[in-house]
């Protein structure tokens, strides 16, 4: 299984940015999907996530209201649509995943197999 994330860039406070992390793998509907993000000098931590059939998100409180995650089964695609961006936002951005027979969304990163290599997110106030 191997990940591609995209998206990320040099943006202003209060501009929308779209992330979108690519999955190549075998019956991709049965991954649940996870954003974290890794800001300079801190611990990486979880951003959102999507069960493998995209009905149940779960987001860190930081980023409810301005952030959304959807997921396209036809595309091995996930989303990660940023809006309202904060600089406190600023970090490396990465898509993780994991075959599940459930419909749990995961919020600890021990929880996933797989990594993306991460996009970077700066934004300056």
């Amino acid at each position: 299984v191997q990940l591609q994330a995209s998206g990320g860039g040099l943006v202003q406070a209060g501009d929308s940015l779209r992330l979108s992390c690519t999955i190549s793998a075998r019956d991709f509907r049965t991954y649940a999907v996870g954003w974290f993000r890794q800001a300079p000098g801190k611990d990486r931590e979880f951003v959102a996530a999507t069960s493998r059939s995209g009905f149940s998100t779960l987001y860190t409180d930081s980023v409810k209201g301005r952030f959304t995650i959807s997921r396209d089964n036809a595309k091995n695609t996930v989303y990660l649509q940023m809006n309202s961006l904060k600089p406190e936002d600023t970090a490396v951005y990465y898509c993780a995943t994991r075959q599940t027979s459930t419909v749990t969304t995961y919020m600890r990163a021990d929880e996933y197999n797989y990594w993306g290599q991460g996009t970077l997110v700066t934004v300056s106030s």
